[in-house]
């Protein structure tokens, strides 16, 4: 079997798997692509539209293909690319998109079908790289029956289970704003909001740091409204600045405890809804040592949910009535983590939390624009989107032969791209304060045999180095490019 994160052996952080199973890729792209690549997307909806903008700031040529000429009308407002109105799955209808000359598909519909149909048409049409969105597991794991990668699947992904992998990092480490993992899971990034208690106020990051704390973490970006920067030791920060900082878990621990000692503690997490999301949520929380209660409206999703997890409490009821949160615990201890197909049912349920006592919430929305939105007016907590665990998954696909994956973060602008040195790259023998990188960029961490190595000046980079380099949005293509000398 191949991942698209390659998993150590054993569990990752608190016993939570450091790749997702969820994502399976058999394949990958050899360089970036060039001007007149061909990218089809099969499905307009919130993911489709949101890859096809993506795609297009990659250097792609993208046809959007929907059955729904509404959905195709909405997306031709808002970005220059084509679009073809049928079936996905029609052969007829791919050949019109023009799948003869297509360097890549994705197929993200609602349909696992629809999906996997179009990537056997695109496999037999000769199409380079295909990419489904398959929701179901049973068709995901089972290879001796549905050998996706023959039918001509190279990359599997489910969005929600991705996402919720990322929900249980975040919510291991109270008081971040979001967590990606890095390296396998083995590094996390991580990001914060300066408060009003913060030593991080009184004196330069260098001065205000325990040496023990800033030898193992590495700060790689600064948001301030809408202005992103990298820090250097002499920064100065001000209350509601976004900080985002890299290391293993552990440190990042030590790091919030000195730098954000009013965050939130949570012993206790409430979910509100047992769908994909939510199920995945629980499973993933079930590895750690935090109280885990799920709340599911319909009684025949709720005996799922229950017959399949272990020590969750499951209870039926409808989450945006605050009787039934008060009788799942909610306290001043609690997360409480919307899951729910409805955006606004989901916002809800976090505000009736808060007004039940929640310290913290979080809300899955299906519109990445809305993450933003949402935080910046402290509506919620925070806010995710599948959609945008979705997109993270494809760029680690879709990227150059040097850069192995691409991680966005969903409340910053810009990218970690994870390297692997060979031999002959550059960097080799060179100490990192002798790298001229671009203007914009950092390094963020490196791995060498296992090991995970803070980027000081005077390290310097050896063959087989794995390195995570932070790129701010204007930096990312032209870093790719260099990367890929």
């Amino acid at each position: 079997m191949f991942f698209l994160r390659r998993c150590p052996s054993g569990l990752g952080w608190l016993g939570i798997r450091a790749c997702s199973p969820y994502t399976d890729r058999v394949g990958g792209v050899d360089k970036p692509p060039e001007p007149g690549m061909k990218a089809i997307i099969v499905g307009a909806g919130s993911a489709g539209r949101e890859l096809a903008g993506r795609l297009y700031t990659e250097g792609y040529g993208v046809v959007l293909v929907d059955r729904a000429p509404e959905a195709l009308e909405a997306v031709a407002d808002e970005m220059d690319v084509q679009t073809v109105e049928g079936h996905g799955a029609s052969p007829t209808v791919l050949k019109k998109a023009g799948i003869a000359d297509a360097h890549l598909l994705v197929a993200v519909t609602d349909d696992d079908e629809v999906n996997i149909l179009a990537c056997i048409c695109a496999k037999s049409a000769g199409t380079r790289h295909r990419v489904a969105r398959i929701s179901r597991y049973d068709v995901r794991s089972s290879r001796d029956l549905l050998p996706l990668e023959d039918l001509g699947v190279d990359l599997a992904v489910n969005p929600k289970e991705e996402c919720a992998l990322e929900l249980a990092y975040m919510l291991q480490l109270p008081g971040a704003e979001e967590v990606v993992d890095l390296m396998g899971g083995r590094v996390l990034a991580m990001g914060f909001k300066v408060s009003a208690d913060s030593p991080l106020l009184r004196a330069p990051i260098r001065e205000c740091l325990p040496p023990d704390v800033a030898s193992a973490v590495r700060l790689i970006a600064r948001r301030r409204g809408d202005k992103v920067d990298i820090p250097r030791g002499d920064s100065v920060f001000g209350v509601g600045d976004d900080l985002y900082a890299v290391g293993q878990p552990s440190a990042l621990m030590l790091l919030l405890n000195v730098v954000f000692p009013d965050r939130p503690v949570i012993d206790r997490v409430v979910i509100g809804g047992g769908g994909t999301l939510g199920l995945s949520l629980a499973k993933n929380l079930e590895k750690t040592t935090l109280e885990v209660v799920l709340i599911e409206a319909d009684s025949a999703v709720a005996d799922e949910c229950s017959a399949v997890l272990e020590r969750t409490l499951v209870l039926r009821g409808d989450a945006m009535n605050a009787e039934v949160l008060e009788n799942a615990g909610v306290h001043d201890r609690t997360a409480f983590v919307s899951t729910t197909g409805s955006d606004e049912h989901n916002i809800i349920m976090c505000l009736v939390a808060q007004k039940v006592g929640a310290s913290f919430t979080v809300a899955s929305v299906s519109k990445p624009a809305y993450v933003p939105i949402i935080q910046n007016q402290s509506l919620l907590d925070r806010a995710v989107s599948p959609h945008l665990s979705l997109m993270n998954a494809i760029l680690h696909f879709v990227r150059g032969r040097a850069v192995q994956a691409a991680t966005v973060f969903q409340t910053l602008n810009g990218e970690l791209l994870e390297v692997r040195l060979e031999a002959d790259h550059p960097w080799v023998g060179k100490a990192i304060r002798e790298i001229q990188m671009p203007a914009g960029s950092i390094v963020a961490t490196m791995e060498r045999d296992g090991q995970v190595l803070v980027p000081t000046g005077d390290l310097r980079f050896q063959a087989g180095d794995r390195v995570a380099v932070f790129a701010l949005p204007g930096t990312v293509r032209k870093l790719q490019r260099w990367l890929n000398r």
